[in-house]
């Protein structure tokens, strides 16, 4: 992924450090010198509480802990994504993006407080053991995941490939924890899987992630598609976490025209806004569509079924999307360590914000009733209870390959797509037979 665009992208910001503080340029208006100001003496506040815990505390205190528990705090009362990386977490990211490592196939986030898995990626370890899009993860290795930060669940998660974690879980409808036991592997993913006619010309194409060559692989198979009859298409990002920003780019294109706005960014700072318009010469522009989403999609997924929504290009179905849309920068600092501050989010074509909202369907098809267990609701009431939950260790069933075989048929909204599809292509028909 070296030298692309990730949903949450990761942008190296140097900074000026100015009197002990970090600034970002001038101020631009009186009205931003008084901010600057107010700021100023609140850091008044700040130092006093300093100078008393290293004055007063039962056991002298180490500083620079102070500092970093500080600037951690502080980050993380900015959303899930923002973090103060020490120089060890900071090298481990330029890691992450470089290199291979043992991990478990889980894309996760803090969501109501929570650790909450995004989705599991098919075919890693969290898949096959079970684990779904929304199970929170209350433990790992016993410990309690209590005001985790993702930094801290991403080093806890990844390790050596062959090294066992365990994971416990509390899912909606379950009055018990589920225990998984999971073995950590290199994670391969193919980007497009389970491409085929279904029936009555009604193509099927499953993206699993936005990866580097799912363009080229997507125009290959869309074209052995249309070669083997297609006339509609269902285009299926259920637990697709997302990947690369203008591979998700480069997907919407090939189903609307040029020169329209795909997504664009926005920010405080007018470097932080950006536009990504469509510039694919050859879309498919006269194919009925649907766009399968759930609560696992995400990210690019929703950068994706958001514009084709907005330019009623597709009709989505499913269940309202994960609400993953925020680009990260990362600031290093001096000392070696750095900040991962969001810096702008994504917005759709028409204006509508996707961080924290998500893509809501146009038509809500369930894949079964779920619902939260009433006592759990908030973090404090989920973690005074757990240490009353007994672990429900036979769910943890790895699944076989009869498990994994796609089957559209048993998919429920795959089946609602399929009738939507059938629906619009006679109304389409009928439409054409009263112009004659």
């Amino acid at each position: 992924m070296r030298g692309k665009i990730i949903v949450t992208s990761v942008v190296v910001i140097a900074l000026v450090f100015i009197s002990g503080l970090t600034l970002f340029g001038a101020p631009a208006s009186e009205t931003d010198r008084k901010k600057k100001d107010d700021l100023y003496k609140k850091l008044e506040m700040f130092s006093d509480a300093l100078v008393l815990i290293n004055d007063e505390y039962v056991d002298e205190p180490k500083s620079e802990d102070l500092i970093r528990g500080a600037l951690k705090g502080m980050l993380s009362s900015l959303d899930p994504y923002s973090e103060f990386m020490d120089a060890e977490r900071y090298n481990e990211l330029k890691v992450d993006t470089e290199g291979k490592f043992g991990g478990l196939g889980i894309e996760i986030s803090i969501k109501d407080d929570i650790l909450t898995v995004i989705t599991p990626i098919e075919d890693s370890p969290a898949w096959k053991a079970g684990m779904k899009s929304g199970d929170r993860i209350v433990k790992i290795n016993n410990e309690l995941t209590k005001n985790i930060t993702i930094g801290e669940a991403v080093k806890k998660l990844r390790g050596k490939p062959g090294s066992e974690v365990s994971l416990t879980v509390l899912r909606e409808g379950e009055s018990k924890l589920l225990e998984f036991k999971l073995v950590r592997d290199i994670i391969k993913i193919k980007d497009i899987k389970d491409a085929m006619i279904l029936e009555n010309h009604i193509a099927y194409m499953r993206l699993v992630e936005f990866r580097e060559n799912t363009p080229r692989d997507m125009d290959t198979i869309l074209q052995k598609l249309k070669n083997d009859g297609m006339d509609s298409l269902i285009l299926d990002l259920r637990n697709n976490p997302g990947g690369l920003l203008d591979v998700a780019v480069k997907v919407v294109e090939k189903f609307i025209p040029e020169g329209k706005i795909i997504v664009y960014t926005k920010g405080r700072s007018a470097n932080q806004n950006m536009e990504f318009k469509s510039h694919y010469s050859n879309p498919y522009l006269d194919i009925p569509m649907i766009v399968l989403i759930n609560e696992g999609s995400a990210s690019g997924s929703e950068i994706v079924a958001g514009a084709l929504q907005d330019y009623k290009r597709a009709v989505l179905l499913g269940k309202k999307s994960f609400g993953k849309g925020s680009v990260q920068s990362v600031l290093p600092l001096a000392d070696g360590s750095a900040l991962k501050l969001t810096t702008s989010k994504y917005y759709t074509p028409s204006g509508r914000v996707i961080s924290n909202q998500g893509i809501p369907p146009d038509i809500t098809v369930e894949n079964g009733k779920l619902e939260f267990v009433a006592e759990e609701s908030g973090m404090e009431a989920l973690f005074a209870n757990i240490e009353n939950k007994t672990p429900l260790k036979e769910k943890t069933t790895e699944k076989t390959a009869k498990d994994i075989t796609f089957d559209y048929h048993k998919d429920n909204q795959v089946i609602h797509a399929i009738d939507v599809l059938k629906g619009i292509k006679a109304y389409k028909a009928m439409s054409q037979n009263k112009e004659k």
